[in-house]
């Protein structure tokens, strides 16, 4: 593809985000949650472990530690056998635990809505609080950078980044804030069921003419 002006970019982008839009018109967060603390709960066990295997794992966790007061005084050992699956399950424990103390001592047991506050929580990084602000709060203050996003963020020609807080400011720039959080979803969702790691299916892809790595 011929070199874009920024103008161009943000207009094909546009195009890009309506027509998946229209695709996926289901798509949201994929981890069940019922209130923020169970979002920033399930989106540190989701590292590096499928949302599928995290819905698994949260229902009996919940029941168990219903809040973070009560997960904040858990035994890690019993928090580690209840999500051993997720893998990485002593880090996790340790920083689920963390966050539930850092929720109580210093925010009366609730999750904040402000990403300077949630980044100084155990176990919260930016993407993680872009989660849980976008999602349990309707807040479009950053963007989510996954494996998916970063992948289809290159081969769309959104970013030459590699780097998700490098990508990040770059789709920002591109798309309207408004519509950050549910970019998000709707790239996951394309990344899945079409545009995939390994084998991506242009000949399937509705945004194909509109990408410059599409293989039809």
């Amino acid at each position: 593809m011929p070199r874009e002006s920024k103008k161009a970019k943000q207009e094909r982008a546009a195009i890009i985000y309506q027509i998946l839009d229209e695709t996926y018109p289901d798509a949201h967060c994929a981890l069940t949650h019922r209130n923020p603390f169970e979002l920033a709960v399930a989106t540190i066990l989701s590292a590096q472990c499928t949302d599928v295997r995290v819905n698994l794992v949260t229902p009996k966790l919940f029941k168990t530690f219903p809040t973070p007061e009560k997960l904040a005084v858990a035994d890690q050992d019993e928090v580690e056998e209840l999500i051993r699956s997720t893998g990485f399950f002593r880090n996790k424990a340790k920083s689920i635990i963390g966050l539930a103390q850092g929720l109580v001592d210093k925010h009366n047991g609730q999750v904040p809505d402000d990403m300077d506050m949630l980044i100084k929580l155990p176990g919260i990084g930016r993407k993680t609080a872009n989660v849980i602000l976008g999602n349990a709060f309707g807040k479009n203050e950053g963007m989510v950078v996954d494996t998916h996003i970063k992948r289809l963020s290159k081969r769309m020609a959104f970013t030459n980044k590699d780097a998700p807080e490098q990508v990040e400011p770059d789709l920002m720039n591109l798309f309207p804030q408004e519509t950050w959080t549910q970019l998000a979803h709707i790239l996951i969702y394309h990344g899945r069921q079409v545009c995939s790691a390994r084998k991506p299916k242009c000949s399937d892809c509705p945004v194909a003419s509109l990408c410059p790595s599409a293989d039809l």
